[in-house]
């Protein structure tokens, strides 16, 4: 493979991409021996473990939004340790993301061989029971969530909404508001979806503003507001995230 400017990388096989992803997804530390030295080189530098939290991005297909956010958050989250995952409601199990939506992330700051290596799959409830904050793209998702596992109620927040009510939130007011969180970083991610959850009322807006459009077999122009609308709402997750864990 080579990049734009004239780099030339080592392909990488589709079978290895999926090991490599779900690998990650497992926190395998090292990865695989056999993995080869390609797959090897496109995972992060850090190790991600759950022992450090863990969010999980939700959609329809698992191959457009809930990708989207979570190569960006997985990017922007790197360095913190915190494990990044996504599912799909109606997962169109084993595809990969888009194109549109692959190149969007990249541009957006998402890490290209983690875009490549997505490969869709089911929201089940495992996953839910692992996961610290649940973030998900539309209205209709996050009722998907809640009512597959009731008490991810007060984790679950569409991934706009969350970002609205972080915003009336500063850094010093989010660490003011975990100071009895203890240090342990599940713990402050979970106190930290308590805290925003309590912002729910406080700050008015149209319910469809908390969705992310579905781009899903539309133009390069909804493709394009898709990623507009997600990748702020990404970075402002990633400051208050941050906020939380960084004591």
């Amino acid at each position: 493979m080579t990049d734009a400017d004239g780099t030339t990388r080592p392909s990488l096989r589709r079978a290895d991409l999926r090991r490599l992803r779900d690998s990650l997804d497992r926190g395998d530390a090292p990865l695989p021996a056999d993995l080869p030295a390609a797959a090897q080189s496109a995972a992060p530098a850090r190790e991600i473990s759950a022992a450090n939290g863990t969010i999980l991005t939700v959609c329809t297909g698992n191959i457009c939004r809930s990708p989207m956010g979570e190569v960006l958050l997985r990017a922007s989250l790197r360095d913190l340790g915190v494990r990044v995952h996504s599912a799909g409601t109606h997962a169109l199990v084993d595809h990969e993301m888009t194109e549109q939506a692959q190149q969007l992330a990249v541009a957006n700051g998402a890490d290209a061989a983690e875009a490549a290596a997505h490969h869709a799959r089911l929201l089940v409830d495992p996953l839910l029971a692992e996961t610290d904050l649940v973030l998900a793209m539309s209205r209709e998702h996050r009722s998907h969530v809640v009512q597959m596992m009731p008490s991810m109620l007060h984790r679950t927040f569409t991934v706009r909404e969350f970002a609205r009510l972080a915003a009336t939130l500063t850094d010093d007011e989010v660490r003011r508001g975990l100071s009895s969180a203890g240090t342990d970083p599940r713990t402050r991610l979970r106190a930290l979806a308590r805290l925003i959850g309590g912002q729910r009322g406080l700050v008015p807006a149209q319910p469809e503003d908390d969705d992310v459009i579905d781009p899903y077999r539309r133009s390069q122009t909804t493709y394009e507001l898709s990623a507009s609308q997600l990748a702020p709402a990404a970075a402002e997750v990633e400051r208050v995230v941050r906020a939380t864990l960084v004591i």
